[in-house]
């Protein structure tokens, strides 16, 4: 028997440059300023798309029915309900996943660490709605007060990432909390201010999805696929209530175990004596695979385990979502007719001013305010290595609102020139946040170098 393992050379050129080609990739995925970039084009795509002469296309296209039927049930949509209302659910369920891991072992699990992020971020919610409301304090234009609430996490991380590594490590830890915390408040907005009257038989319907969420767990079944079913009841039902279905992502984030399964051996353990056993086996019966199933299977069950689901899930689901549903969500929302906003129309003029102001100079207002009045009161104290410019710079990067903000503008206008003039507002002051948050993380950045 020849016990000689195999070397690069041996295998064929094609696979070799294959796998040079996925490991580049894979690469790319984890870098956090690609995923901005990738939305960013598609943003500017859908912005130039909606802007041509013969524009018909992209109305039409996200307006095309999509049916999802079984014998006489069906369910018809348009492809911009499937993108905002189903897709969008797994963005919000790895939003959910963030705050339970970050609740469970992060910034958030300790709260003296956590005081000063959720002071900042609450001052970033405040000030720009304050800021807003007070330009458009008449109905329906004072609808969208919550449109410049929200922060963008991958643009803003984007943004810092795109600053190099002299940015200390606890401003981006600040950044992240800060941008996590507005997460929740902007789900309980969504579901406090822009769900309709409430059905409440749809609720049991939720309770029956949650039940056998816990169900599932409580028997040990650690498959993420197992839990799609009670994933589609919980969203099933949420819609049924009238509050807004991807909603069920955050919940079942939430919901998701921080520990692994129960096992009788440690996973680690099993990996290494199953690893052992294989390479008995095939030493001694090199030819017989069908002796290596079982084995086989106990490997990738603990393989699985060795991480807890709200790592693995998350891990599984951030590429999809980084790469493909925000991207895509970009595309089908962000593309706004500027013929159809007419700049003489008092409202919309009005609404969008005071979604950029509220972005662009509100946020960044708020976080250092609320931040600088809780120090200076002695609720809690900066992290090691953050000064206050660097705390200028992260509030200067919350005001990027983009996903969120449009998302919460569709849900706050029914008025196409309302919605218009609000996605123009916010793609106007999270660009404005993000070139000034660059610029003055430049500074900061050459500081510390000189």
């Amino acid at each position: 028997m020849n016990d000689r393992s195999p070397s690069p050379r041996d295998l064929p050129r094609a696979q070799l440059l294959a796998e040079r080609a996925f490991a580049t990739l894979e690469r790319f995925l984890h870098i956090e300023s690609g995923s901005g970039i990738v939305l960013l084009v598609a943003a500017a795509i859908a912005l130039l798309w909606a802007n041509l002469p013969d524009n018909r296309s992209y109305y039409d296209l996200w307006h095309t029915p999509l049916t999802l039927g079984l014998g006489s049930f069906q369910f018809v949509q348009p492809l911009h309900f499937w993108i905002n209302d189903a897709l969008m659910t797994i963005f919000f369920l790895v939003v959910g996943m963030e705050i339970r891991r970050e609740i469970h072992e992060g910034a958030l699990s300790d709260p003296r660490q956590a005081a000063l992020p959720i002071a900042a971020a609450l001052g970033g919610v405040a000030v720009p709605a304050c800021i807003y409301f007070a330009l458009n304090h008449e109905p329906p234009g004072r609808d969208g007060w919550a449109v410049p609430t929200a922060t963008d996490i991958a643009f803003a991380v984007g943004v810092l990432a795109l600053l190099g590594r002299s940015i200390p490590g606890n401003v981006r830890v600040f950044l992240l909390t800060l941008a996590i915390i507005d997460d929740i408040v902007a789900v309980l907005i969504i579901a406090l201010f822009y769900s309709g009257g409430l059905d409440y038989t749809g609720f049991l319907v939720i309770g029956a999805g949650v039940a056998l969420v816990f169900s599932l767990q409580r028997m040990g079944i650690g498959s993420a696929n197992a839990y799609v079913i009670p994933g589609a009841i919980v969203w099933i039902g949420l819609l049924k209530t009238g509050a807004h279905p991807t909603l069920a992502g955050v919940l079942l984030g939430l919901l998701t175990p921080v520990t692994s399964t129960p096992m009788r051996e440690r996973p680690i353990d099993i990996v290494s004596r199953v690893a052992n056993e294989l390479d008995e086996k095939i030493a001694a019966e090199p030819g017989d695979a069908h002796q290596l199933g079982q084995p086989v299977k106990e490997l990738r069950v603990a393989q699985r385990e060795i991480l807890p689901p709200v790592v693995r899930v998350q891990s599984a689901l951030h590429p999809w979502v980084a790469y493909g549903i925000m991207p895509l969500f970009a595309l089908a929302n962000a593309g706004v007719s500027l013929s159809g906003v007419s700049i003489a129309a008092t409202e919309p003029l009005w609404i969008t001013a005071g979604i950029a102001v509220a972005l662009c100079v509100g946020k960044p207002l708020g976080v250092f305010t609320i931040s600088w009045l809780a120090v200076r009161l002695g609720l809690c104290r900066l992290p090691e290595g953050v000064t206050w410019p660097w705390v200028m710079l992260i509030g200067l990067l919350a005001g990027i609102g983009f996903t969120m903000s449009i998302f919460i503008a569709m849900l706050a206008f029914s008025d196409e020139s309302h919605v218009g003039a609000a996605k123009i507002g916010v793609l106007i002051g999270s660009f404005a946040a993000g070139l000034l948050g660059l610029a003055w993380g430049f500074v900061l950045a050459a500081r510390v170098r000189g």
